[in-house]
């Protein structure tokens, strides 16, 4: 079972261009899966039918998965046992009836305008790692780009003719997104002022550094993004995906088309986006209740 899940994850990563987020999180639940099957009377894959299947699924959800997580359990399996069919090293699979659980809409977590405005004006320019975190914080609003993105931004990802930078996204996809004027002027400021301090004699390609001359990593920017959440004594909770969120939020409640988000997000499907005018639409409605004499 282990060198099954090896050589599918190895597909994935060399045939499908699977990021190591994905191969990681497919890692943790194929794994999970085979200790199931090994707890079994019978602990052979090829004898697993769709009864076991919903049996394993049905303790994912009684220790307490969310239905997001389980279907992201059952997405691992279903690309598993499409590609042991593929190889040939099963006649048939029983996942081929089971259907996705049902997940209800969760609204993301959005900052307001002015919220977001407070946020961006916590670190200041006094220090190069202040202007560092400013241009992350502008960057990362500016562009709606994942954390994982942001982090793997290189000195060359930015056009500063143009005005635009390339994201690397899911699955090695490249799009580009607009830097607008406040971001480009903070990063640029970081980079001819800032970087060639924090980098001293060292060499390093990645955008963002930490203190050692190091690309910036994902924890390192959430533990950023948590201590000027507090400085800005916001109520809500804030994590590196609320900008992203935000950004998306924003832009449409600006007047911005569906089709022109979901590009600059990198959604592969345009059912993604969706989920941010049921945001903007749930703010209509608050702008009613507060102001309309009947609200």
């Amino acid at each position: 079972m282990q060198q099954l899940i090896d050589e599918y994850l190895n597909f994935m990563a060399v045939e499908k261009g699977a990021s190591r987020n994905t191969l990681d999180a497919y890692s943790r639940d194929l794994n999970r899966y085979a200790a199931f099957i090994d707890g079994l009377k019978t602990p052979d894959i090829r004898r697993i039918g769709a009864e076991q299947l919903i049996a394993y699924l049905s303790l994912l959800k009684s220790e307490g998965l969310a239905a997001n997580s389980v279907n992201r359990a059952l997405a691992a399996l279903r690309g598993f046992y499409k590609y042991l069919l593929r190889e040939k090293k099963l006649d048939s699979s029983p996942i081929v009836h089971i259907e996705l659980a049902r997940v209800w809409m969760h609204l993301p977590d959005v900052l307001s305008r002015e919220e977001m405005g407070l946020l961006l004006a916590q670190p200041g320019s006094a220090t190069p790692a202040a202007v560092r975190d400013s241009a992350m914080l502008e960057l990362i609003y500016a562009t709606g780009i994942r954390v994982s993105e942001l982090t793997g931004l290189t000195v060359n990802s930015i056009n500063w003719q143009i005005g635009y930078l390339i994201a690397m996204g899911k699955g090695g996809k490249e799009r580009i997104v607009p830097l607008g004027r406040t971001a480009y002027d903070q990063v640029k400021r970081y980079i001819e002022g800032a970087r060639p301090l924090i980098l001293k004699n060292r060499q390093n390609d990645v955008l963002f550094l930490n203190r050692r001359g190091e690309g910036m990593t994902r924890q390192g920017f959430w533990k950023i993004v948590k201590k000027y959440a507090a400085n800005a004594n916001l109520a809500k909770k804030v994590h590196p995906h609320t900008f992203r969120h935000s950004f998306a939020t924003h832009l449409l409640e600006g007047g911005a088309d569906l089709r022109s988000v979901q590009i600059m997000l990198g959604h592969a499907d345009i059912s993604t986006t969706q989920i941010y005018t049921h945001v903007t639409r749930e703010k209509l409605k608050e702008i009613h209740r507060k102001y309309h004499p009947r609200g």
